[in-house]
């Protein structure tokens, strides 16, 4: 008994002319469900996106690291918010680059993505603007907190996308 019809793609049909090489087949279906990694999310938007905001949150923690403190508690806060802000962005990331949200579907992921941005964002900008004023002017703290407030900037941008695609595509579905 057969629970569905698979379609398995191949380099020459049997009956008729050869068809496109193998290589031209594989990147063809780039977005297809036997590959293990999703190539097309490197070069997409919000990949990029996600992308950039790593690279500004570890600028602003090294920076902030290798400065002189002033104020332990508000570096410790911004160092803590930055890191963990970090991985969460870095633990989408992979969920996206290896396809896991169409593995684990129990998962609301674009709600769980959007709810992650929205604390995120808000604690990273709390940790940046107390950051900016304890910095006392020295220049590794400075520019700890511009690196957070350019991540703020950038995880407001990615709220904005994810709820302008999940809200825009959802309504003008239900109106189809």
């Amino acid at each position: 008994m057969s629970h569905g019809a698979r379609v398995i793609r191949t380099g020459v049909s049997s009956g008729g002319p050869a068809g496109p090489p193998a290589a031209i087949v594989a990147s063809s279906s780039a977005g297809s469900d036997g590959e293990l990694m999703d190539g097309a999310y490197f070069r997409s938007c919000a990949g990029m996106l996600k992308v950039a905001q790593m690279i500004s949150l570890l600028v602003g923690f090294i920076s902030v690291n290798s400065s002189r403190w002033t104020d332990y508690s508000a570096y410790s806060y911004f160092q803590i918010v930055s890191m963990c802000d970090l991985v969460m962005i870095l633990f989408f990331y992979i969920i996206h680059i290896f396809r896991i949200y169409r593995k684990l579907t129990c998962v609301s992921w674009p709600l769980a993505e959007f709810l992650h941005y929205l604390i995120g964002t808000i604690l990273l900008l709390i940790a940046s603007i107390v950051a900016a004023s304890k910095s006392y002017n020295l220049t590794g703290l400075v520019a700890g907190a511009t690196f957070g407030f350019l991540a703020t900037i950038l995880c407001v941008l990615s709220i904005w996308s994810s709820y302008k695609v999940s809200c825009i595509t959802q309504s003008t579905s239900k109106y189809r």
